[in-house]
């Protein structure tokens, strides 16, 4: 009887300490193929803009960060599925969305621009696009914008899991141009050898229903009290100055500011 009774506390030990584990754990769900919002350096590390911020809100929250990887179209069912506690990948806060999930403050707004080979003069509407095929990442919101406002004015929208895969069909000229957050764009593909005859077209895409109000962690849908967790994370490296620091690293002269 007393082993019984003593193999039962220590099961309830064994709980508890996961539990207090868990509590100081914070694991964040991303897709790793978006630089430089967030990649794998040559030791399978996860490296960029998203990873520095995460881990500044995690210590400000007191939290350990851990990182789980999945496509982007994936990480909302990842999400409600328990794989992860949040997400942390670039994800604009839209109405759409707000069906599903929950979300934190904005922390940050990147605005979206089409990306074509030099010299094509590309107008970036219905209009000058028609024919054309745009690459876009799967599940994202330049999908859904291109879907909703060129799609249906015959303009050839194709999806991919893998923005870099996008960038390879440009170079190999199965693609006219692209739909991507500007700097995700200038990061991942103008600033790198096979992006030097393409260039940014015309002036950022506006649609705040699709586009979003600005990019924030999104939650599982009544997860409140990791949502004011993380609001009051947020707050401190927008105060302290850190979310500006590491915009400037990454995204020199774009203003990621959220308007109020």
């Amino acid at each position: 009887m007393q082993k019984k009774i003593k193999a039962v506390w220590i099961a309830a030990g064994l709980c508890s300490a996961f539990q207090v584990f868990a509590a100081d754990t914070l694991r964040f769900g991303l897709e790793s193929q978006y630089p430089p919002f967030e990649s794998r350096n040559t030791q399978g590390q996860p490296v960029g803009f998203d990873i520095d911020l995460g881990n500044a809100v995690c210590q400000a929250a007191h939290l350990k960060c851990q990182w789980v990887e999945s496509s982007f179209d994936a990480l909302i069912p990842a999400l409600e599925a328990k794989k992860f506690d949040a997400i942390n990948s670039a994800m604009n806060i839209t109405a759409q969305r707000e069906k599903v999930i929950d979300f934190t403050v904005p922390v940050y707004r990147i605005p979206s621009m089409l990306v074509a080979r030099k010299g094509q003069d590309l107008q970036v509407t219905a209009e000058g696009l028609k024919g054309k095929n745009i690459g876009v990442l799967q599940g994202s919101i330049q999908e859904a914008y291109a879907k909703k406002h060129w799609e249906t004015q015959g303009v050839n929208v194709i999806s991919y899991q893998d923005q870099n895969q996008v960038y390879n069909d440009m170079v190999a000229g199965r693609l006219d141009a692209t739909l991507v957050m500007s700097a995700a764009g200038q990061s991942g593909f103008l600033n790198k050898p096979e992006g030097k005859d393409f260039a940014f077209a015309g002036k950022p895409v506006e649609d705040d229903a699709i586009l979003g109000t600005g990019i924030g962690f999104g939650l599982r849908k009544g997860d409140t009290a990791l949502k004011q967790q993380l609001d009051t994370a947020i707050e401190t490296v927008k105060k302290d100055g850190t979310l500006t620091r590491l915009a400037a690293r990454y995204f020199p002269g774009i203003n990621v500011s959220v308007q109020p």
